[in-house]
């Protein structure tokens, strides 16, 4: 992809954190984008926040979509293709944690952990590909240090992660044939909302969301030839305990 201008990106969970930092970066490379969300309001409130700092004359728009639903990420991609008629690039980043013993880990979170971050990660491939075939492009799941490295209270965002990692290296081997990159992102401690956290001064040591955005331009601008299919990403100093 030398030239990114006009290209179209489709973003799940793009309205802050990561997913939002990825897509001002593309914006900001000439590239349209697409965030989704569960709640239309949100999905807007951040296209408009997009749009208000676009440079290159790149659009962004909101869609309202549920990652745990096929048929309405198909809906999703249908929507993306009607309006910009391509779509190049794919960021399956919608996630969700609940960390707990196994003991007291509910069934509901458990599903819930899966559903979102490892079936979505699925299902938003299973209804692009088709695009990305013809645009020969770029899949990108944003999966997490947590996707190699296990600890207490993870179980089930462990096993999401852990399945993101290995479902995303199975399916570049799938599909590079038709010459669609595939790559992961594993990144460790990021200032976001995750869980709950609300990003503040203390937060400085971590990984930025716009980071990652950088990272993802980095990627797509890769001589094609080359593909870092799998990415570990830390803070460079993280604090002392």
């Amino acid at each position: 992809m030398d030239e990114l201008k006009n290209k179209v990106a489709l973003i799940t969970g793009g309205t802050k954190g990561i997913g939002f930092g990825i897509a001002q970066s593309l914006l900001n490379e000439g590239i349209h984008v697409v965030v989704t969300s569960r709640n239309k309001s949100s999905a807007q409130k951040a296209a408009d926040a997009l749009n208000s700092h676009s440079l290159k004359g790149a659009k962004a728009i909101g869609v309202e979509a549920d990652v745990r639903n096929f048929e309405s990420q198909q809906q999703a991609v249908k929507m993306v293709l009607e309006h910009f008629k391509q779509i190049d690039i794919v960021i399956a980043n919608a996630g969700l944690g609940h960390f707990a013993s196994v003991e007291d880990l509910t069934i509901e979170q458990w599903q819930e952990t899966i559903d979102t971050n490892l079936t979505g990660a699925f299902y938003t491939i299973k209804a692009s590909v088709e695009a990305l075939k013809r645009s020969k492009g770029y899949y990108i799941t944003i999966s997490s240090l947590a996707g190699t490295n296990f600890f207490a209270n993870g179980s089930a965002y462990n096993a999401s992660k852990f399945g993101v990692t290995g479902f995303t290296q199975a399916v570049m081997l799938d599909l590079r044939k038709y010459d669609i990159k595939v790559s992961t992102i594993m990144p460790g401690s990021v200032a976001t909302h995750f869980n709950n956290h609300t990003p503040n001064d203390s937060d400085a040591w971590k990984i930025q969301s716009e980071d990652i955005g950088e990272l993802v331009v980095d990627l797509i601008k890769m001589n094609p030839r080359t593909l870092p299919s799998k990415i570990e990403v830390r803070p460079t100093m993280p604090p002392t305990k």
